[in-house]
């Protein structure tokens, strides 16, 4: 799959362009096109989404509070009352009633007849998916280091949630013990819905030996080996990441089939046993100097026919979409280590380490990952 830029449009669409731009713009045409049949539906659909714009942090405050009172996991176990409720998170029943009507409007709950709060299936998939109430709650960082966009824009933010992250910078072993665990438990929770999805869209039935750079506590690999027991499987990651895989690799009876290597992709040459070398969420963490020496060293240590597959949230590129553009851009630069990049930019990022063959499949959920492959040739 080849990316290729749109063409500029030409002289006469981009004036018109203009004109229905600075129409639209004008309160006269607005008041006239609210009156008008033809156009109401449209005034009225463009108002509401540019007041869902204006009235975003608000909504992001009370699926925040929603989580942190712990009211999917209250709801998921039994339908409750709005006394319940307040007595249960310490809020003043009244102001319990806006937060519920609020997670009402966003379509988290429903309040039946009887006077009890339910779940919607979106409050229940709010509940059940893994890592995701994790993601929410270390949130009011992100609103920090946002608070003022303009000189976050500008670079001039020190931000907090690179301190909430430190792992990242911790390359050479340094990262405190609970800084790590805490990573760690985040990452492995919300990685086994990267790993279903990329184990939905990659083909691993050729693969031998498939091994995991910067694997974390294993998630991925656990998901992996469990769809693939015959696969022989290697996690590298720095020392005190990889000895926490150790447990999980035991309880889900991968032991004898996972070899825990410790090392920093960084500082290290990666063991060269793999035919498949998988980089699940880990560009975006860092530079293009960084990723192009990983890119190097995994090409190095693939043998002829070997694959690499990166698995990540990536931007729109050219069509700039919601998820990769209006978040995971920002979080990145927030982090203050790497950034989100399109499928066209990695693509080339392979290419120039020497691999061919790149493929980009359909990804089932951009917001949770797009997947790129690419072959070492013989």
């Amino acid at each position: 799959m080849t990316t290729k830029a749109a063409a500029p449009p030409s002289r006469k669409t981009a004036r018109r362009s203009r004109r229905l731009t600075r129409l639209m713009a004008s309160r006269k045409f607005q008041s006239w096109a609210a009156r008008f049949p033809l156009t109401r539906r449209l005034v009225v659909s463009e108002g509401e989404a540019m007041f869902d714009l204006v009235a975003g942090f608000c909504h992001s405050q009370i699926l925040q509070a929603f989580v942190r009172l712990d009211l999917p996991q209250l709801l998921l176990a039994n339908e409750m009352k709005l006394e319940a409720l307040a007595e249960a998170g310490r809020v003043p029943p009244e102001r319990m009633r806006v937060l519920l009507s609020g997670a009402i409007a966003l379509g988290l709950l429903r309040l039946r007849r009887s006077g009890y709060y339910a779940l919607t299936r979106r409050g229940a998939a709010l509940a059940g998916v893994p890592g995701l109430t994790g993601m929410i709650d270390h949130h009011d960082i992100l609103y920090l280091d946002l608070a003022d966009p303009v000189a976050f824009f500008r670079g001039e933010v020190e931000t907090e949630l690179a301190d909430f992250w430190p792992y990242v910078f911790g390359a050479d072993g340094s990262a405190k013990a609970e800084t790590v665990e805490r990573y760690s438990q985040l990452m492995a929770e919300s990685q086994i819905l990267v790993a279903e999805d990329t184990l939905a869209v990659v083909n691993f039935s050729k693969a031998r030996h498939v091994m995991d750079v910067g694997g974390g506590t294993g998630s991925f690999l656990a998901v992996l080996g469990k769809a693939h027991p015959d696969l022989e499987l290697t996690l590298f990651d720095l020392p005190q990441v990889a000895a926490a895989a150790e447990a999980r690799f035991v309880s889900e009876s991968l032991a004898k089939t996972v070899e825990i290597v410790g090392g920093s992709f960084r500082d290290d040459p990666l063991p060269n046993e793999a035919d498949t070398i998988t980089l699940v969420r880990i560009l975006y963490d860092h530079e293009d100097d960084t990723v192009r020496a990983l890119l190097r060293a995994v090409f190095t240590a693939l043998p002829a026919g070997g694959r690499i597959i990166v698995s990540e949230p990536m931007t729109g590129g050219d069509r700039p979409e919601r998820a990769g553009d209006a978040y995971f851009a920002l979080y990145c630069m927030a982090m203050r280590t790497g950034r989100a990049r399109s499928p066209a930019e990695i693509s080339q990022l392979l290419r120039e380490a020497g691999f061919a063959d790149v493929r980009i499949p359909r990804a089932r959920r951009p917001y949770i990952t797009s997947v790129i492959s690419g072959v070492k040739l013989d």
